[in-house]
């Protein structure tokens, strides 16, 4: 961990009170997770106790205590994305990947997560890839969606 970026990023907020959360955001945007070491040098810098940091970063499901892959698979497997075959999507992409929800591949290439939903149902089922929602899923469209970001 580069101790001068989350300088860099606390120096941002310094003086402002109730920062954070979006703090913490900053750190997970920078390195795609939040270590140890940030959560320490976060609490020494701003004098909040690591309890409290992680209190706030373990509730939020956007941030990540464990190194998480360069791209994030989001799988919905609310009430009607299941109901349109969700699971065999994320049966399909588990398959291409290798790895179960909540794990990481072992190049760092992808963490996959299953959601409970994302907010557009009439889309169902959707797989969420950076970002970028994909609606209407078929596993075979999942494998395909997945091999342009390797």
């Amino acid at each position: 961990m580069d101790q001068e970026k989350i300088d860099q990023i606390v120096d941002n907020y310094t003086g402002e009170d109730g920062v954070l959360i979006q703090l913490l955001l900053d750190v997970q945007k920078e390195l795609n997770w939040v270590p140890k070491e940030a959560v320490q040098r976060i609490s020494e810098r701003l004098q909040i106790p690591l309890s409290q940091i992680y209190r706030v970063a373990s509730f939020y499901k956007s941030m990540s205590l464990k190194p998480r892959g360069r791209h994030l698979v989001n799988v919905c497997l609310g009430t009607a994305c299941q109901v349109r075959d969700g699971p065999r999507v994320m049966d399909r992409i588990r398959d291409v990947l290798g790895i179960n929800p909540g794990e990481t591949t072992p190049d760092m290439k992808f963490t996959l997560e299953r959601v409970n939903c994302l907010g557009c149902c009439a889309l169902g089922p959707v797989m969420v890839v950076d970002g970028e929602y994909h609606g209407k899923m078929m596993p075979a469209k999942a494998e395909e969606i997945l091999k342009g970001y390797v």
